[in-house]
């Protein structure tokens, strides 16, 4: 179900459930393997850092194409494994690579729901000296550990593009049953966890409570540390309320 109709002439995008890395603008980044009730699962891949199993599968643009900026991104999942409470689904979008090489690229709204229920939002100004602490927190449902649920976030701007409107939904009984979970504003005043001396250490030109109204040519579906399956991916540019 669409919460927000499709921007006239705007892009949308679909999983291709038969074959998905028959498209060249979606990269799993990791292998996925095809499971007996037609769904793909992946593992991610292995780091040497902070992350086990690290998925960040990218629905990526192609030159000419606009960016991804006022989206709807939908995606429905069943968690394998993961460790409680903190691991988390998360989707998000309007930046580029997430590259210490480029960090200024990597701006992000991340809406986020853990395997324990929790719902949250987070904001990244750049990779990775510019995270936020986390805004609209609730307890949207229970576990998500073995079974399927829809998870889907909105972000579009709103005020003449002066500030972002984020919202989140989930389908928790996997019958296209959407409920809003979040339902928040950045205006200003959400600022960077980090001190002064590592944010502004990467010179991206931004203030520490920088609202990203800006589009990406990147969305992502990502996780740590989980094995999970998923299917009927999708991000579609939307037109947003009045």
């Amino acid at each position: 179900m669409e919460i927000y109709p499709t921007k006239a002439e705007g892009r949308e995008w679909f999983i291709n459930m038969e074959n998905p890395t028959n498209d060249e603008i979606f990269n799993p980044q990791s292998n996925i393997t095809r499971q007996s009730d037609g769904s793909w699962q992946i593992s991610g891949r292995q780091t040497t850092g902070k992350y086990n199993d690290e998925v960040r599968m990218d629905v990526n643009t192609l030159k000419g194409q606009q960016e991804w900026k006022n989206v709807e991104i939908t995606g429905y999942a069943k968690v394998v494994y993961a460790n409680p409470p903190f691991d988390s689904l998360d989707w998000y979008a309007r930046g580029g690579k997430h590259n210490s090489l480029v960090p200024c690229e990597g701006t992000s709204l991340k809406g986020r729901l853990t395997v324990n229920g929790t719902a949250s939002w987070i904001k990244e100004i750049w990779h990775i000296g510019g995270y936020t602490n986390e805004r609209g927190r609730v307890q949207a449902t229970d576990s998500i550990i073995g079974r399927w649920i829809g998870w889907k976030v909105v972000m579009y701007n709103v005020d003449n593009d002066k500030a972002v409107k984020m919202e989140s939904y989930v389908d928790d009984k996997d019958k296209n049953r959407w409920i809003k979970v979040t339902d928040l504003i950045d205006n200003g005043g959400w600022y960077s966890n980090y001190p002064d001396s590592v944010f502004y250490s990467a010179n991206c030109g931004k203030p520490k409570d920088y609202i990203i109204t800006n589009g990406g040519p990147i969305a992502t579906f990502r996780s740590d540390n989980m094995v999970w399956d998923f299917k009927d991916l999708r991000v579609r540019e939307i037109q947003p309320p009045t």
